[in-house]
């Protein structure tokens, strides 16, 4: 009996990470745009991209690689890269140069299949132009995706003007997000006192 249930934890232990619906429904997502591009989202790459999805900020390679490893499931650091390299190759994550860190392409994964010409996963032509810009917190390292058409139209002028093959753009801003803004002014918000004249 002691043998079946060790047997029985060790191959629980094996099995991939289990997820929430909702980031279920994402990878389902992200599985059928990789078959559109007759790519393949393997059960790694799924894994990875999903600890990616459930993250409050961004992760780091060597975090994932921790999240992944079992006592009887050890992965080498190449395995996380390479799952990477494909999930940003396809359009769903996005490294943030600052932080060394990864963070999933909300357009594309919330908004399901919402094809926005400004926002495109084809990376072979500048007219479909995966575009990704961030506001990026300082104090609490939160992340905000935002997709401003007019930032891309600017760029694309430039890089016309200086006869430049645009492939790719990444945009990181770097500041105080509203909560964090709020704490670290909050005596700026108390009413001053009025100065009284003293009389003559």
């Amino acid at each position: 009996m002691d043998h079946d249930f060790c047997r029985a934890h060790c191959t629980a232990r094996m099995t991939p990470t289990e997820f929430s619906p909702a980031t279920r429904a994402q990878l389902d997502r992200a599985d059928a745009l990789c078959t559109e591009q007759g790519a393949r989202l393997t059960q790694q790459r799924r894994e990875i991209l999903g600890l990616i999805l459930d993250a409050k900020t961004p992760v780091g390679a060597y975090d994932l690689l921790e999240k992944i490893k079992t006592p009887d499931r050890r992965p080498a650091p190449p395995t996380v890269y390479r799952a990477l390299d494909f999930l940003l190759e396809h359009g769903l994550i996005h490294r943030i140069e600052r932080l060394s860190a990864f963070v999933p392409c909300t357009h594309l994964l919330h908004d399901a299949h919402a094809h926005n010409p400004d926002h495109c996963h084809n990376h072979d032509h500048e007219t479909c132009l995966h575009t990704a810009q961030f506001l990026i917190c300082k104090s609490c390292k939160s992340v905000t995706e935002i997709a401003e058409s007019s930032v891309l139209t600017t760029l694309r002028s430039i890089c016309r003007e200086q006869k430049f093959a645009m492939q790719s753009a990444s945009i990181e801003v770097i500041g105080l997000c509203a909560t964090c803004a709020a704490k670290e002014r909050p005596a700026s918000n108390a009413p001053r006192k009025q100065a009284t004249s003293s009389p003559s």
